[in-house]
């Protein structure tokens, strides 16, 4: 039976209200955790107020080595 670990990252936005993202600096993150194994299998905003966005949730898998 196939066995997986699980990783959360969050990305804080920017700016004074929120809702400003670093894309760059996302990729790069996403692209080393893909380079190092991990699937992104969910990815979400958490809400401030109006609208923004406080922080990107993100959650990965991979399975676990045997």
């Amino acid at each position: 039976m196939e066995q997986f670990e699980y990783k959360v990252v969050t990305f804080d936005t920017k700016g004074f209200w929120g809702g400003n993202v670093e894309v760059r600096q996302i990729e790069t993150q996403l692209n080393q955790l893909g380079i190092d194994g991990w699937e992104m299998v969910s990815c979400t905003s958490t809400n401030q107020s109006y609208g923004a966005s406080k922080s990107i949730v993100c959650i990965f898998k991979r399975k676990k080595a045997s």
